[in-house]
C-alpha cells in the first residue's frame, strides 16, 4: 500500500540550508586559510561592519547579528581572544555586560576575505545577472520580515547591507 506524502510544498528550510552550503562551499577554504570557522568568520564580519563603532560592540547583539546561541558565542569569543583577534571588556555604562571589537590583525583578516567574497559575489551577480540578485535578495528579505514581524523591516536589512 502506497501512502502520498501529505506535503505540496518544497521543504524551504532545507533548500535555504542547502543554498548555504552552497555558497560557503566557496567562502570556507578561503576561511580555512585564514585559520577561522564559519562562526568566527560570522563574528569578524559582524564586527568590521561595526568598526566605526569605537566602543565596540555588546556581546548580546554580536550573538543576534551573527546568528550564533550565547554560549557558542562565549566559546568563539575566548578562541577569537587567545588568537589576537578581538578585545573583551567590560561595558563602562553596565559591567554586567561585555563589548568586544576587532583587533588590528581581525579587521586585517576582514579585509582581506572581503575581497574574495565579494568577488564570488560578483561571479553570482554575473552568472544570474544583477536583476536576479536583487531579486533574491529582497525576496529573502521580504520572507524574514514576514516570518520575524517583531524584527527589522526588509527595507531596513536593506538599508543596512549596502552599508
Amino acid at each position: 500500500m502506497s501512502r502520498s506524502t501529505p506535503f505540496v510544498h518544497r521543504n524551504l528550510p532545507r533548500l535555504l540550508l542547502q543554498a548555504r552550503e552552497a555558497v560557503m562551499a566557496h567562502t570556507r577554504p578561503s576561511l580555512r586559510e585564514h585559520g577561522l570557522s564559519d562562526q568566527q568568520w560570522r563574528v569578524l564580519r559582524v564586527l568590521g561592519e561595526h568598526a566605526h563603532e569605537p566602543a565596540g560592540i555588546e556581546t548580546g547583539r554580536v550573538a543576534r547579528e551573527a546568528y550564533l546561541l550565547g554560549p557558542s558565542l562565549t566559546g568563539v569569543l575566548s578562541r577569537m581572544e587567545r588568537d589576537g583577534l578581538i578585545m573583551r571588556e567590560r561595558c563602562p555604562q553596565d559591567a554586567r555586560r561585555s563589548v568586544v571589537r576587532a583587533t588590528a590583525l581581525g579587521l586585517d583578516k576582514v579585509q582581506a576575505l572581503s575581497q574574495t567574497i565579494e568577488a564570488h559575489y560578483s561571479w553570482m551577480e554575473q552568472q544570474l545577472g544583477k536583476g536576479k540578485l536583487r531579486q533574491m535578495y529582497a525576496l529573502l528579505d521580504e520572507l524574514i520580515a514576514l516570518e520575524s514581524p517583531d524584527t527589522e523591516t526588509a527595507e531596513e536589512l536593506a538599508e543596512e547591507e549596502e552599508r
